[in-house]
C-alpha cells in the first residue's frame, strides 16, 4: 500500500511540474491539494487567482481540493496556528507526507521540514536542486500551458504581467531574473498539460498594482514597499 500524501498546490508551474513527476514515481497516493488562499478576497496567496479558476484546476485534475483560509496580513503566529491546526487534520486522515514543489529556497524547506516533523510528517520536494533552466525548458517540452499572474516590480517591470510562458518570454528575462521565478520574481497560473483533462477556460482582465510595506529590520529601519503588478484572470 503507498503511503498517503497531501500536495501543496500554488496553481503555478512549479506545482504542476511536480505533481507531474509525483504521478510519474507512483510512490504515492495523492489524496488532496492543499492551497493558501486569501480570506478577504478568496484569492491565491501571492498569485492573485481567484478561487474559482483554482477549483476548475482542481476539477481538471480530478484531485480533491482542500484551502487553508489565510487573514489578509497574518503574523507568522496566526500563520504557524493556521498551518498546524490545517496539518492536524491532514494527518487524521492517514496522511503521512507533504509534498512541495520548491527547487532550492534551504530556509523556506528547512521551515516546512520543521514545522512537519513537530507532527510526525515527512516533507517531500521532487524538484529539488534541479537546474532552473532545464525545469522550465521541461515544462514547455511536456506541452504545460502557463500564465504570469503576478510580477515583482523589484525585478520586472508591469509588461510581463499577463504573459504566456514560452521561449521568447525566457529569452526576455533579465539575466538576474531566474527563469523559474524562485526567488518571487514572478508567479503563474497553468491552465494545461499532460496532467489536466481539460484545459481551464479564462479571460485576461486588467493588470493591478499593489503595494506591501517593508519589514523593518536590525539593518534597515527605513520606510518603504514593495510594488507587485497582478494580471486579473476572469473565469469564463
Amino acid at each position: 500500500m503507498k503511503p498517503k500524501a497531501i500536495f501543496n498546490w500554488s496553481s503555478g508551474k512549479d506545482s504542476a511540474l511536480a505533481l507531474y513527476k509525483t504521478l510519474q514515481e507512483n510512490r504515492f497516493e495523492i489524496t488532496s491539494l492543499l492551497t493558501s488562499v486569501n480570506e478577504e478576497f478568496q484569492r491565491i496567496s501571492m498569485h492573485g487567482v481567484h478561487k474559482d479558476l483554482l477549483q476548475q484546476q482542481a476539477s481538471s485534475l480530478g484531485i480533491p481540493l482542500m484551502t487553508m483560509q489565510i487573514p489578509k496580513e497574518p503574523t507568522m503566529e496566526q500563520y504557524r496556528e493556521i498551518m498546524i491546526s490545517t496539518m492536524d487534520k491532514i494527518k487524521s486522515q492517514g496522511n503521512t507526507h507533504s509534498i512541495f514543489g520548491d527547487i532550492f529556497l534551504e530556509d523556506l524547506r528547512k521551515y516546512r521540514e520543521e514545522q512537519l516533523q513537530s507532527i510526525g510528517m515527512e516533507a517531500v520536494f521532487p524538484l529539488w536542486k534541479n537546474d532552473t533552466t532545464e525545469l522550465i525548458h521541461e515544462f514547455l517540452n511536456l506541452g504545460f500551458k502557463t500564465i504570469v499572474t503576478c510580477v515583482n516590480e523589484t525585478y520586472l517591470d508591469k509588461s510581463f504581467a499577463g504573459k504566456i510562458i514560452d521561449k521568447y518570454f525566457i529569452n526576455d528575462l533579465p539575466k538576474t531574473v531566474d527563469p523559474c521565478g524562485e526567488n518571487g520574481e514572478f508567479h503563474t497560473f497553468t491552465f494545461d498539460g499532460p496532467i489536466f483533462k481539460n484545459p481551464i477556460q479564462f479571460e485576461i482582465g486588467e493588470t493591478i498594482k499593489k503595494t506591501y510595506p517593508k519589514p523593518k529590520s536590525e539593518e534597515n529601519d527605513a520606510d518603504g514597499e514593495y510594488v507587485f503588478w497582478f494580471c486579473d484572470l476572469i473565469s469564463k
